[in-house]
């Protein structure tokens, strides 16, 4: 009997010896960063003369650097419900921003499988830390959507740090106006408040910098779980506004003399720390080569002064490359080869079945997942190219892109774009290559019989902005 005890005792210590070092039969971790509002020059990702951003750098030098990496919508809501179904969320309703607030039931459609159902279900343990916004209500809570841990908030935006504290030493711009440490807040977001952040379906008090605050969940998640696979998603509030940094990031960059060039400028920097901070915990528990590590922005940035999606056109509400294109790049270093740069089109559509299938999991039955796996085509296993179409449609504004060609229809017209010699979508060949429309609008209405209506309005249509296109004003709901 004794001897048995042993017997079982090794066991156990191998098992989580095998956890701990990454074994190759071991089930990978997987964690997904997913930032606000990124812009696709807003870091050195990509040879942008930007702020120094090593820790994100470092997942592309040690992974992959998609060029090609996009997101299922401009927007953020949209973006997040493709990202955690791996379907196009017009499959299932959650077409435009939902209303946040107990009283909106909008959200999430509770029937749809997330990647964290999907994982929980392999084996691992599941945590979610930062910006939901997919719903407020107690039925679209992380915890009752397949995560066991969560930390964080519903809304799509809130405050850094309360601006009305008085030890709450903040530097933020609204307009033109520089609000100082102390001041009332003037913000959209009315300062944030009790409730704003939870801890499961509690709400909590939050003293730390939010970008700080997430970092700190993030690693102490990584710490607990570390004997055994888990998934941590990791969504970001930076860069998104308001704009708003603590003193330690703001004292970075004293040679920015623009206030918000040089706010933006510390906040990419307070997640790239925040980044640095995952990567090396995972590094320090003996987790890296086993840990899937994905990294990637909801949407391209806003159209400002101070960010920027350079070589692309427009950004963030916009169906053109700056608004759908994102920063996008993935390591796995038991698995996936170190410095390639992949140029055939991805999506965040991918990031589910590419994780499930790393763990061994299954898809769910009966149900079309519209992303794929990733792995076999960054370790050379198969060389064709993942999608050769990919679509976008947001009411009656839409956008596809097959192979090389890219067409947008807004304002009762067509823009259409060859991406291999006009990256940043300058030259309309809308009237020079039918043929090419009638290919591409042939390939949407394909993909769009298997839509639905969207579950609820778009309550943004009359405050989003317009833009300016070859001097046709288009008015972008979502």
């Amino acid at each position: 009997m004794r001897s048995m005890r042993l017997f079982y005792k090794l066991i156990l210590v191998l098992t989580c010896a095998a956890y701990a070092h990454g074994d190759d039969t071991t089930p990978p971790n997987v964690v997904v960063i997913f930032v606000d509002d990124l812009g696709y020059c807003d870091s050195e990702l990509y040879g942008c003369d930007t702020v120094p951003t090593p820790n994100i750098k470092r997942i592309a030098d040690e992974g992959v650097l998609f060029t090609d990496g996009y997101v299922s919508s401009p927007v953020c809501s949209p973006s997040r419900a493709g990202l955690l179904t791996g379907r196009y969320q017009q499959r299932f309703g959650h077409e435009f921003l939902p209303k946040v607030g107990q009283e909106s039931g909008d959200g999430l459609p509770v029937g749809e499988m997330t990647l964290a159902d999907a994982l929980r279900s392999a084996g691992h343990v599941t945590g979610m830390v930062g910006k939901w916004h997919l719903g407020s209500r107690e039925q679209f809570n992380p915890i009752n959507r397949g995560f066991d841990e969560h930390f964080g908030m519903s809304p799509g935006g809130t405050d850094y740090l309360d601006p009305t504290r008085d030890d709450a030493r903040i530097m933020r711009r609204i307009g033109e106006q520089l609000i100082e440490p102390g001041s009332p807040s003037k913000s959209a977001w009315e300062g944030r408040g009790y409730g704003t952040l939870m801890r499961g379906t509690t709400p909590v008090e939050e003293d730390d910098y939010l970008t700080d605050a997430f970092t700190r969940e993030a690693v102490a998640f990584i710490r607990k779980h570390q004997e055994r696979p888990f998934f941590l998603y990791l969504p970001y509030t930076a860069v998104h506004g308001p704009l708003q940094v603590t003193q330690k990031y703001y004292d970075r960059f004293p040679h920015i003399e623009d206030e918000g060039r040089r706010i933006y400028a510390a906040m990419t920097s307070a997640l790239d720390d925040g980044v640095g901070a995952v990567l090396d915990t995972l590094v320090e528990v003996g987790l890296e080569d086993n840990t899937l590590v994905v990294f990637l922005s909801d949407n391209g940035a806003g159209v400002s002064d101070y960010c920027s999606n350079e070589p692309l056109r427009l950004g963030k509400q916009t169906m053109f490359e700056g608004g759908i294109r994102v920063p996008f790049t993935m390591k796995w270093p038991a698995r996936i080869p170190q410095g390639i740069i992949y140029e055939h089109p991805v999506s965040a559509l991918d990031i589910f079945p590419t994780a499930v299938a790393a763990a061994g999991g299954e898809l769910p039955p009966g149900r079309h997942i519209d992303g794929v796996d990733l792995i076999p085509y960054l370790d050379g296993s198969n060389s064709q190219k993942p999608h050769d179409k990919l679509f976008w449609r947001a009411g009656s504004i839409w956008a596809a892109r097959v192979g090389d060609w890219k067409l947008i229809y807004a304002a009762d017209r067509y823009w259409l774009y060859d991406l291999s010699e006009d990256i940043g979508e300058i030259t309309n060949l809308a009237d020079k290559r039918g043929d090419v429309m009638k290919v591409i609008k042939a390939s949407y209405a394909q993909w769009n019989s298997g839509n639905i209506e969207p579950l609820w309005p778009s309550f943004a249509a009359k405050t989003m902005p317009q833009f300016s296109v070859d001097g046709i004003q288009v008015h972008w709901t979502f």
